[in-house]
This record gives structure tokens, C-alpha cells and sequence, in this order.
């Protein structure tokens, strides 16, 4: 097949969707299909808006797959076709994050708009389809397909988990993802304040905490994060690395014993399933599809976004209770276990791809 993926910006970019775009064009491409990449620049809604002035569709394709995130481009592009299917790739719908009313009622217009003008969709998860079937006003033909979490190669032995949460010492927390207000690192930092977590400055510290994910995406709230880091003191020593390649987050994931990225909203959480393999236990939010990934009480904890005392709580029973986090811990190298492979998962989009180009 002649496949098309359009997309913002690298396809090298470091994040879940962009992984999950990245992996889905190596499987094509190994399979035999040729996959032509086409990029638009990064831009402001604004102006990815004005993209309808001049953007068409590319000729000699049998089906294009487009990103959802590209969508505020691709209105009047989607209504000009060259003869194949269009699909869409959904990791989240854009009006389904955190942010005032009036701007989410502008973006659901937007995206309603943009979803109707699609012939068949690939889903991130099960919650990303109920969302997006909930907005459209019919259905279309859809494929689910968790995103690839096997980057890393196969999970931690177990008794490599089972002894790591018995080591003394400081919780050793991971949060893992952009430092942006979406991933909710500034509901993690209120958590680890002294008062909260019921120790004051001059006691051993009971967390650590280390961030791994791109200073750059909000410049001002990463600036914001790091001063609220240092405002803390040595109560809960904190280190910032910026984005790391593969092989130090990997050597992030080895050392660390919980996960903790409270997200306002994610379509999916590959990073919750990636720890698991890991065998960290993860601490998500109750709104988008983390609950599709965390059980909790079971493999971690479930928060309503900003609960900044709930995560406390949740924290500290971890930390001084280490038989718990080793169950915790075993319970989410299961859950890791039980997941498709992505040869399998990648096979299905394929038979997708194939019956809508047919």
C-alpha cells in the first residue's frame, strides 16, 4: 500500500503519540508498504487555522492517515479528495483537556467539524473512542490499538522488583512526561510539601523525586516548577533532567519504585504501561483513559486531578509501608504482562488500513 501520515512537526519528537506514530510507520514500512511522512510546521491554533487557506491533500496514495492533532489544518483540505480514504489516528481530542469552557466550546466546534469530514478512525483506547463517538453525530468504521509499550525490550524479573521495594531509604518517585500544567507535576510537587506529607525539614527525607521530560515545551511554567522544586528545601530532594534518550530513561525507570504523573487528562498513558514493565506501580487521575491501565489499590492510585492531599496519602502509604509497595509493585508487572503485543496491535491497523482502502 501507498500509506500517507500527516503530522506536526518530527516524527522524532519525544512524546507517547509521536512514539506511537513512529513505531506504526517502522511496522508499515517492514511489512513492505511504502509510507511517505508529510510534516506541517508548528504553529499557534491560529495560524494552523489559516493552513486552510493553502494546504491540499498529497496525490498517489492509497490511504492517508492523519494525526488528530493536526486537525485545525485539514478542514477544507479533507473536503477537496483525491479518490482514498482519509483516517484519522486519535490519541485525545484537544477540547477534552483542562481549560476554560469558553476555549474547549471553540475547539469542540472545531474538532466536530474535522471529525465528520473522516472515513474511518484508529483509537489510542477505548476511552478515546467513547469520547469520540460521543461528539460525532454518527459512527464510523474505528479500530482500537493500544499504543506500543515494548521499547524497552521484555519486564524486570521479579525478584528484581520484589528487592528493590525493600530497600530502605527514601521513596524513589519518577514522573515522567513534559513539564507542562496538562501532566500535573505541580500537583505532585504540593504533595511532597512538608505539611502534607506529615514530616518536617530536619527528618530523613521519606521521597525523592526525579523529572524527566522537555524544559522547553512552557519555558515560564517549567521556570515556575523548578522555583516550587526549590522552595521545598531538603525535605524532598528533587532533580530535573530534561528529555533523555532511551537508555538513560530506561536506567530512570530501573532505579525508580513509583510513577507518579497525575495528568488533568490523557487519551491513554503509554508512560503508565511502560513503568509497569518496570514494575512501578503508577499514580494517575480519574478523568481519560488511565483508568483503563491502573487498578486502584491494585497497581497504584487513581486521583481527581489537582488533589494535591490525596496524592499525599497515597504517597506516604507507599513509603512506610514497603510490604505494600512490593505487592503494588508485582501487581503491575502483571498488568504489564497482560497487555498485546505491538506486532499483534500494529497487525490489526494494517487489516484496518487494507479493508478501508478496499
Amino acid at each position: 500500500m501507498r500509506i500517507g501520515l500527516l503530522i506536526y512537526g518530527s516524527l522524532e519528537t519525544l512524546s507517547g503519540g509521536y512514539l506511537y506514530d513512529r513505531k506504526l510507520v517502522e511496522y508499515l514500512r517492514r511489512q513492505g508498504d511504502e509510507v511517505r511522512v508529510i510534516s506541517l510546521p508548528w504553529r499557534n491554533y491560529a495560524a494552523h487555522l489559516g493552513d486552510n487557506l493553502r494546504f491540499r491533500l498529497p496525490p498517489g496514495l492509497d490511504i492517508l492517515i492523519e494525526d488528530e492533532l493536526n486537525h485545525p489544518s485539514l478542514l477544507a483540505a479533507n473536503r477537496h479528495r483525491l479518490g482514498y480514504p482519509v483516517v484519522s489516528l486519535v490519541h485525545h481530542l484537544r477540547c477534552s483537556e483542562e481549560r476554560p469552557a469558553w476555549q474547549n466550546a471553540l475547539y469542540r466546534l472545531v474538532e466536530r467539524r474535522y471529525l465528520g469530514s473522516i472515513d474511518g478512525f484508529i483509537f489510542n483506547s477505548q476511552t478515546t473512542r467513547g469520547v469520540v463517538t460521543g461528539l460525532m453525530r454518527n459512527r464510523k468504521p474505528g479500530v482500537v490499538a493500544y499504543p506500543p509499550t515494548d521499547r524497552f525490550g521484555g519486564p524486570l524479573p521479579e525478584e528484581v522488583v520484589r528487592a528493590r521495594a525493600a530497600e530502605s531509604g527514601p521513596l524513589r518517585l519518577l514522573f515522567l512526561g513534559s513539564v507542562i500544567p496538562r501532566k500535573g507535576l505541580e500537583t505532585v510537587l504540593k504533595a511532597l510539601s512538608p505539611q502534607r506529607t506529615r514530616r518536617n525539614t530536619k527528618e530523613t527525607p521519606l521521597f525523592t523525586l526525579d523529572v524527566v521530560g522537555s524544559l522547553a515545551a512552557d519555558p515560564a511554567y517549567a521556570r515556575r516548577m523548578q522555583a516550587l522544586a526549590s522552595g521545598l528545601g531538603p525535605s524532598s530532594p528533587i532533580r530535573f533532567h530534561g528529555a533523555l534518550d532511551e537508555t538513560a530513561l530506561a536506567a530512570q525507570l530501573r532505579q525508580a519504585q513509583v510513577l507518579v504523573v497525575p495528568s488533568s487528562y490523557e487519551g491513554f498513558g503509554i508512560v503508565y504501561l511502560e513503568g509497569m514493565g518496570f514494575g512501578l506501580p503508577a499514580i494517575g487521575s480519574t478523568v481519560g483513559a488511565a483508568g483503563e491501565i491502573i487498578r486502584p489499590g491494585g497497581t497504584g492510585y487513581l486521583i481527581t486531578p489537582g488533589d494535591a492531599q490525596a496524592l499525599a496519602a497515597h504517597l506516604h502509604a507507599l513509603a512506610t509501608d514497603r510490604g505494600l509497595l512490593a505487592q503494588f509493585a508485582l501487581n503491575a508487572l502483571a498488568r504489564y504482562k497482560q497487555q498485546p503485543p505491538w506486532e499483534q496491535t500494529a497487525g490489526e491497523i494494517r487489516g484496518f488500513l487494507k479493508k478501508m482502502r478496499e
